[in-house]
């Protein structure tokens, strides 16, 4: 399908649905099966869906498009040349380095296509990309996603994040960055990992927030990726925010070591997180596999983001894949539905729990400011992933059948 093409199919489906991606307008919601699944029928013509209506019965699987709210584009599939054997975060880091003094545009552009045309092909309507923004490849790495993006835009949103220490936010050079960064409808970033007490590390935040709050740009942080030191970002962060007034959403990626947090100091700090509107991506694949290594024994204490419990304090939380393929993360490959069946497991998410689900669906794509809510209902884009004859068992056995509509068109149908 042309990118510039507009849609003059239409077609109908039965399948079942998640009963809280539905909205059937102002006919009554009937009551889910025990798997939290709603038989409906669904018809659409050109771009939108013109009825979702109940019936008594279908098989097979739907959901709407889904979104990865934390991804590195720019140096996926980096892996085989800058391996991390070690697994660790600090060789991670390392490799991490080495990559970006040999990156060049050829390699991104390579690299980002590759990963928009595996979302395409999966089922990802939008993708969240940080962008190493600091050193030798960072201008062209920004060029080069930037045009991808444009190229990209009538199939999937690209958002683009600027990733950088958080000091680099109070140099002059920050400041031109953060401007260019606003000119595209980017996001400011940065990394807060421990040890980051005292004020030079707030005056760096206030700096970072008073700017994004100028140029309107969102703010998504790399924030408590540890297994030590548990919350010391998030309350330096709240420190700051509790001082001031941003009104620019702030997400907090990763809060891997908040799980670390006695039950009574976690509420106390979801609480203040609340106030303060602060969003959450969890991160649970590329965490799970760097964080807690101790000598070749397996964690018995495992650094994840407490979904559930920050859910209870009335935080959005999402969860994305990271890296695709490089030294943080040999795995990945920008597939939502391996990512859930993955992550589910480690996170203890029941998907035909609402909760379960927010995280993949509406949290998601609310994190990420996108028009549609991912509620499949009249007048929404005709966007959907169908497996045929699954349910909840297929998707956590990871299978890739799956037939995915976008535009009111079937781009891609696997046997």
């Amino acid at each position: 399908m042309s990118t510039a093409a507009v849609s003059l199919s239409s077609g109908e489906l039965k399948a079942r649905c998640p009963r809280s991606l539905l909205d059937l307008g102002a006919e009554p919601m009937p009551t889910a099966g025990v798997d939290g699944l709603i038989p409906v029928l669904l018809t659409w013509s050109g771009s939108r869906i013109l009825s979702v209506r109940a019936t008594s019965e279908a098989t097979g699987l739907v959901l709407p498009r889904l979104v990865e709210p934390h991804a590195h584009l720019d140096k996926a599939f980096s892996w085989t040349e800058h391996p991390n054997l070690q697994g660790t975060y600090e060789q991670a880091l390392a490799a991490n380095f080495r990559e970006h003094e040999t990156r060049t545009a050829a390699k991104v552009e390579q690299r980002g296509e590759r990963c928009l045309q595996l979302a395409w092909q999966h089922g990802l309507r939008a993708v969240r990309s940080h962008i190493d923004s600091l050193g030798p490849g960072s201008n062209f790495s920004w060029e080069v996603l930037s045009d991808l993006r444009n190229h990209w835009h009538e199939r999937i949103e690209l958002q683009l994040v600027a990733l950088v220490p958080i000091e680099h936010w109070s140099t002059s050079e920050g400041e031109h960055l953060a401007a260019a960064v606003a000119k595209v409808d980017g996001l400011i970033g940065g990394v807060l990992a421990p040890p980051c007490r005292g004020r030079a590390t707030r005056r760096a935040l206030r700096r970072l927030l008073e700017l994004a709050d100028r140029h309107g740009c969102p703010v998504d942080l790399h924030i408590d990726e540890a297994a030590s030191q548990p919350a010391e970002g998030v309350r330096q962060l709240l420190r700051v925010l509790e001082s001031m007034t941003v009104s620019v959403p702030v997400t907090c990626s990763h809060a891997s070591s908040l799980s670390l947090l006695s039950a009574g100091a976690l509420q106390r700090l979801a609480a203040r997180m609340a106030r303060q509107n602060l969003q959450v991506v969890a991160l649970p694949l590329t965490n799970g596999w760097l964080l807690g290594r101790h000598d070749n024994e397996t964690p018995v204490c495992r650094p994840l983001a407490p979904i559930r419990q920050l859910q209870r304090a009335g935080i959005p939380v999402a969860v994305g894949g990271d890296n695709v393929q490089d030294p943080w993360y040999p795995g990945g490959q920008l597939d939502p539905l391996a990512l859930m069946a993955m992550s589910l497991p480690l996170a203890q998410l029941a998907p035909w729990d609402e909760h379960g689900l927010k995280p993949f669906g509406t949290d998601a794509t609310g994190l990420m400011g996108l028009e549609w809510d991912g509620r499949l209902r009249a007048g929404a884009p005709a966007d959907l992933i169908h497996l045929p004859a699954g349910g909840w068992p297929e998707l956590l056995s990871m299978a890739s059948r799956r037939r995915v509509l976008a535009g009111g068109d079937w781009v891609q149908d696997w046997a």
